[in-house]
């Protein structure tokens, strides 16, 4: 079996599955992103959950700095409580980005403002509800490695670099 050459990861919660720390969703609905669901294009992943945390879980942000931060020490995620998550979510960092090689995939779109998948926002730490500029663990780690990573509201952007990066 061979696999498609067109690949992208997309945030579990934007697929419609309820894996956000709340047990909700932030479903997507677009044509073009349904059509490559239909054929078999999107790989889908949640880093926390396939980290082994909860649903529901705790709220959590990233304290200090952003995901670059974290992947360095120099910062860490914290949960609402004061428990430091960091390990949980460098782990699912891992393994979105292990899915990415296994698969040859080049860009993400990953959900916006999460302290794993923010790829230009992400909350300040405070559990104030204000966001900053920052990217999450996840976006931090792809990026890296290479991997565009975009957020749902860039989209058709996301679909065209993918298309680009075809040979």
């Amino acid at each position: 079996m061979t696999m498609p050459n067109k690949r992208i990861l997309i945030s579990a919660c934007l697929l419609g599955k309820r894996v956000r720390y709340d047990g909700k969703t932030l479903s997507v609905h677009d044509q073009k992103l349904q059509d490559w669901i239909d054929k078999g294009w999107v790989a889908s992943v949640c880093p926390e959950v396939d980290a082994g945390m909860s649903i529901p879980r705790i709220p959590a942000e990233i304290s200090n700095g952003g995901g670059h931060e974290v992947l360095l020490g120099k910062a860490i995620v914290m949960t609402k409580l004061g428990v430091d998550v960091s390990a949980s979510f460098v782990n699912g960092a891992t393994i979105a980005l292990d899915l990415c090689r296994k698969h040859n995939i080049k860009v993400a779109v990953l959900s916006e403002s999460s302290p794993s998948c923010g790829s230009t926002t992400i909350y300040d730490g405070e559990f104030s509800a204000t966001k900053v500029s920052g990217v999450g663990v996840t976006t931090a780690l792809l990026n890296k490695n290479g991997i565009q990573v975009f957020n749902q509201f860039d989209l058709a952007k996301a679909f065209l670099e993918v298309e680009r990066l075809q040979i």
